[in-house]
């Protein structure tokens, strides 16, 4: 009888511990740092993913748990801190969620709400659709102003044949709409970018800002910050 009273307790402690053990920790894949890193390659979820159909009504619901951070607009901080999500191309959303949930871009404040053992495939894609749908705020955190002359001209050198004249990205090639999106995220991924601190990113642009410096990046983040939105977004 004790040695059955003594199991009990050990299996009842092992589940408590269980329930109250820590989240499992952000994976980390292969980056721009490996030799054969190709950013476009699809992974397993992702090409799944690309070929679901999100719904946006479901999207609404599975996003509450992104709100606290990106608000329920998906407007995101002006401070820079989280991006402005709304209007996005799903086909961005949905690289960028991938990319955080197997490890490839870093970051362990999203991956406890966006990693495999919280958010399923499908609510993937219901949270890309929803997105989406979300008309763009408007209300972007916007640079100085000193330096738009400097920042047009980088723009129209460096971005503009993938970013598109009005910041309106490409859904098929994954690059993102960025008009509309907060000043100093701007600052803060570009020079995470040219940097490496941001291991997802696309070569081809870390060639394009590799000898920006600090006033360039301010200075086309600012004119970025500042371009009027595109129609919409593609999907």
């Amino acid at each position: 009888m004790k040695k059955v009273l003594l199991i009990s307790l050990s299996l009842t402690l092992a589940a408590l511990s269980s329930a109250h053990a820590a989240p499992p920790k952000q994976p980390k894949a292969a980056g721009i740092e490996s030799p054969d890193y190709a950013w476009d390659a699809q992974s397993s979820e992702e090409t799944l993913l690309l070929k679901m159909k999100g719904d946006v009504a479901q999207g609404k619901i599975a996003y509450q748990g992104c709100q606290g951070c990106h608000k329920p607009d998906a407007s995101g901080l002006p401070d820079g801190t989280y991006p402005q999500l709304a209007g996005q191309h799903t086909t961005v959303l949905i690289k960028q969620m991938v990319d955080v949930r197997e490890g490839r871009r870093d970051n362990p404040k999203m991956f406890p709400f966006a990693g495999k053992h919280v958010v399923d495939t499908q609510e993937v894609a219901d949270i890309a659709a929803f997105l989406n749908s979300l008309p763009l705020p408007g209300n972007n955190d916007k640079g100085p102003g000193s330096g738009l002359v400097r920042g047009k001209a980088l723009y129209e050198q460096d971005c503009v044949s993938c970013h598109g004249e009005r910041g309106e990205g490409n859904a098929e090639k994954f690059y993102p709409v960025t008009t509309g999106q907060h000043y100093r995220y701007l600052v803060r991924q570009i020079a995470a970018i040219r940097d490496g601190s941001r291991r997802n990113a696309n070569p081809k642009m870390v060639k394009v800002v590799k000898n920006y410096s600090a006033n360039d990046i301010g200075a086309v983040a600012d004119y970025i910050s500042r371009i009027g939105p595109p129609e919409k977004a593609e999907k």
